[in-house]
């Protein structure tokens, strides 16, 4: 290389490594604003449905839109990133995700709704994964990438509390149309900045031909499988087509891992999941965000119908465990990431967590928010807190630069399906056991009021029911994280600290294994 070509790979070396904090801000915006969209609209479905003539029948069409097209396309984004380049699918995500959200807000029947929901699903799954494939790459020194990932880990952690919050205010003090219109300046001040600062390093493209026949069978195979678990929700786990969608879903996924076994360059390389410490990370926050996602559902229906909060009143009583979250993963994650073994912080966090949950178990009609709902939720938050941070880094700690893209994908997907089956899941199991205690009580109930009391009662009765599981799985996720995840605390001395450049692709490759 002659003298000048080395100055000026050295010079965009460095520029990549001392913008990286500022791409760090701007890629926490971008994460921030999908995280939100996944509840916000939650809130203001009730207005929306009303003003567009939606049916009770379709209205999960709204969320489940979204669902299926996120959680569709997350592996093929990730392939995407890593082939056109991830700051390019970053704004190009950016963009289109902005675009779908103005349909959205200036929707005007239910179809322009859907398409909406759908398309902001489909630039989600381009934008997520190069989200966090590029902090994959700029950030390779131990200590930088522990603050890094803490912040990012806060943000996907807490972001879908704020969603409640924002949701709730924006519905209740102006217009349901809103939750969509106030995506597009988060989107345009992301996509600029990442547009001018972003220096992506060089070399860690993939640029194999794309596996049609994988990207073909990963599409329909997660859509089926997001698709069966939305309608076990509303059509039960005995429906002759729910059991259909969830045979023709393990078909399809196993002819795609078949595929991917055998051809060449293959959408998902399988090594990419078969290593047991990124294998581990995924499974136990798949299973993590199953109990979670239940959680969020429940204690907003207890808070409002039960309780009788507003949405805003509603949104504001989630803010400890936003707190939680972000002492967990700022402070307590950040801070021992580089001293402890990952396990050493995910498998007691997702304890924590599940000690939360316990309190939340305790639940009644006349329970007492600072006495019950309170402690719950802040051991919640610094449990999964303190999980949540080293599983981000580790998902792509290790991971050659290539496959950076759908390594970050593999967490979103496992978020995603996580976040299906917890939904319908704890659902399910709320409503059984609602069915069955208002079955029991409503015999010995005369008056109105009293049948009303019972109504309440098996409400909370099947929330509780549903919060046990979801402790339950809490402590199989710990168990997960204890026995899979093997890899050692980060080695500091070894660092180059580079983050940017073929050092930063090296020591990526690095992983330190405890024996």
């Amino acid at each position: 290389m002659s003298e000048t070509g080395s100055s000026t790979a050295m010079s965009d070396a460095k520029s990549a490594h001392s913008n990286r904090w500022k791409a760090l801000t701007f890629i926490a915006l971008a994460q921030l604003m999908v995280v939100l969209d996944a509840t916000i609209v939650n809130i203001a479905l009730p207005s929306a449905q009303q003003d567009l003539g939606i049916s009770d029948g379709n209205r999960q069409w709204v969320i489940t839109a979204y669902a299926l097209a996120f959680g569709g396309l997350l592996l093929f984004g990730g392939r995407i990133a890593d082939l056109w380049g991830r700051k390019r699918t970053f704004v190009a995500g950016l963009i289109g995700f902005a675009g779908a959200s103005a349909i959205g807000g200036a929707a005007t029947n239910e179809a322009m709704m859907l398409g909406a929901r759908a398309l902001q699903g489909a630039f989600g799954a381009l934008l997520a994964p190069a989200a966090l494939s590029l902090l994959a790459v700029m950030f390779t020194e131990p200590k930088e990438r522990a603050k890094a990932f803490g912040i990012y880990g806060a943000i996907a952690g807490g972001g879908g509390a704020v969603g409640f919050i924002l949701g709730g205010v924006l519905t209740e003090y102006l217009d349901w149309r809103w939750t969509f219109f106030v995506n597009i300046p988060f989107a345009i001040i992301a996509a600029a900045g990442a547009y001018f600062v972003i220096r992506e390093p060089a070399g860690g493209r993939n640029r194999s031909p794309l596996d049609i026949p994988g990207v073909v069978l990963s599409v329909l195979g997660l859509v089926t499988l997001v698709y069966a678990f939305t309608r076990a929700e509303s059509d039960g786990w005995g429906d002759s087509v729910t059991l259909s969608l969830f045979v023709a879903s393990a078909v399809l996924l196993a002819g795609f891992v078949l595929t991917e076994s055998r051809v060449k360059a293959p959408l998902l390389p399988l090594r990419v999941i078969t290593e047991r410490n990124r294998g581990g990370v995924y499974l136990s926050l798949g299973l993590a965000i199953i109990a979670m996602f239940g959680l969020f559902l429940f204690l907003t229906y207890y808070l409002q119908i039960v309780k009788g909060y507003s949405p805003v009143k509603t949104g504001f009583a989630f803010l400890p465990m936003i707190a939680g979250m972000m002492v967990g993963s700022t402070q307590i994650g950040t801070r021992l990431m580089t001293r402890v073994a990952p396990r050493l912080l995910m498998a007691p966090g997702f304890l924590v967590a599940a000690l939360g949950m316990l309190f939340l178990t305790q639940l009644e009609i006349g329970s007492s928010y600072a006495s019950v709902i309170l402690p719950g939720m802040v051991l919640l938050g610094l449990g999964m807190g303190t999980a949540f941070m080293p599983a981000m880094s580790l998902a792509t700690f290790g991971i050659e630069p290539r496959d950076a893209g759908v390594a970050s994908a593999m967490v979103n997907t496992s978020q995603q399906v996580g976040g299906a089956i917890g939904t319908a899941l704890l659902n399910t199991i709320a409503a059984s056991a609602t069915t069955a205690y208002i079955k029991d009580h409503i015999g010995g109930a005369g008056s109105q009021a009293q049948q009303q009391l019972v109504q309440l009662e098996g409400q909370v009765h099947g929330y509780t029911n549903a919060i046990w599981f979801a402790v339950g799985i809490l402590v199989l996720a710990a168990t997960v994280a204890a026995t899979l995840i093997n890899t050692g605390r980060p080695d500091i001395s070894s660092a180059s600290g580079a983050g940017a450049g073929e050092g930063a692709e090296d020591e990526l490759k690095v992983p330190v294994v405890a024996h």
